[in-house]
Parts: structure tokens; C-alpha cells; sequence
């Protein structure tokens, strides 16, 4: 175990690193720390900045099409949580975060939170003590889209990661969270 978590770590600084050099650029420590925890994410931005708040900005369920369904590993059809949400401190956005959860892996509990909306999902999967580990899928810099432009005021490239929440073996949760470059450089 101690040696997959390793080459993980390894797998993680070396993703990193290729970004870099691809992009020419070099990333801040908070911002890979950002990109490559394996922790939450909330609780990072709650020690940077106190703590931070939820808004989201749309929730629905929605039957998972062959795209979505592959990110979650059910099959298409099946129920998923869709939520679109931003982390910020005092109207600031910090991040913008996505995410797909198939409504069978969830408890009544975790379930309710979620509708219940502007709650983080580590927040969540702490209060319910859900034993779960993430693995990072992707990190990469993208255009941002018209919906990022308008959050971030701005039109700079965005860095982005993709992971996953596993819980008993089983995709709890997909995720993809999106900052500008130029954020979390000074911290």
C-alpha cells in the first residue's frame, strides 16, 4: 500500500511538473497543493482564508448519459446528483467546482445535504464520517468558458483538476475544480 501511495505521489509531482513545462510556466506551492491534495479542498481554503462559504449556482438530478455515466462507473440512465458550485470568502470566488454523484451510492443523509445545497461535499463526507480516498484523474490549464469568464471576471486560462471519491470500492462522487492561474500565487 505504502509503495502505491508513493508512486501516486510521484504519478502527481511528475503531472505536474509536465504542466508546467508545457505551459512555461511554474506553479506556486499553495496552488499544488491545491491541484494534487488528496484531502479536502474546503478544509485547505478554510485554513488559508477562515472560513469560506458555498454558493451554488445550479442542482438537479438528471438520468447519466454515456459521458457522465462513464465518469461515475453506472450505468447510463441511472440517477445522478448534477451541482454546480463556487467557493468563495466575503463574495470572492475561490473556486469553481462541479460535480456528479450517483444518488444509489448515497445515504438518505448525505442525499438530503446535498439537496439542501451550499454545504461543501467535505463537509459533508466529514459529518457523516464517509471513510472514502480521492484519486486525482487529471490537472491541466484550459480557455475558461463564458460561465467561468463571468465568475472570475476574467478571461485568463484556468487550472483544473479532475478526481474522484471512492468509498468502499465504489465512485461516490466525480469532481472537477477550476481556478484562475492567477489566483493562489501570493498565499
Amino acid at each position: 500500500m505504502a509503495k502505491d501511495k508513493n508512486e501516486a505521489n510521484r504519478a502527481l509531482i511528475d503531472k505536474i511538473g509536465d504542466v508546467e513545462k508545457e505551459y512555461n510556466t511554474t506553479f506556486s506551492n499553495t496552488q499544488k497543493i491545491l491541484l494534487t491534495t488528496d484531502g479536502s479542498i474546503t478544509a485547505i481554503l478554510d485554513v488559508l482564508y477562515g472560513k469560506i462559504t458555498l454558493k451554488t449556482i445550479d442542482q438537479h438530478i438528471e438520468e447519466a448519459d454515456q459521458p457522465h455515466a462513464k465518469l461515475v462507473n453506472v450505468p447510463t440512465g441511472e440517477k445522478i446528483n448534477f451541482r454546480e458550485v463556487i467557493m468563495h470568502k466575503d463574495g470572492k470566488p475561490l473556486i469553481y467546482a462541479i460535480s456528479h454523484i450517483p444518488l444509489s451510492r448515497c445515504n438518505d443523509g448525505i442525499c438530503s445535504d446535498l439537496i439542501r445545497a451550499d454545504i461543501p461535499i467535505g463537509r459533508i463526507l466529514k459529518n457523516y464520517d464517509i471513510e472514502s480516498r480521492r484519486e486525482i484523474n487529471e490537472i491541466y490549464i484550459e480557455k475558461p468558458n463564458d460561465r467561468l469568464k463571468e465568475i472570475f471576471e476574467t478571461d485568463e486560462d484556468m487550472l483544473a483538476r479532475e478526481y474522484v471519491i471512492i468509498n468502499s470500492d465504489a465512485i461516490l462522487m466525480w469532481i472537477k475544480e477550476v481556478f484562475p492561474v492567477s489566483h493562489f500565487t501570493q498565499i
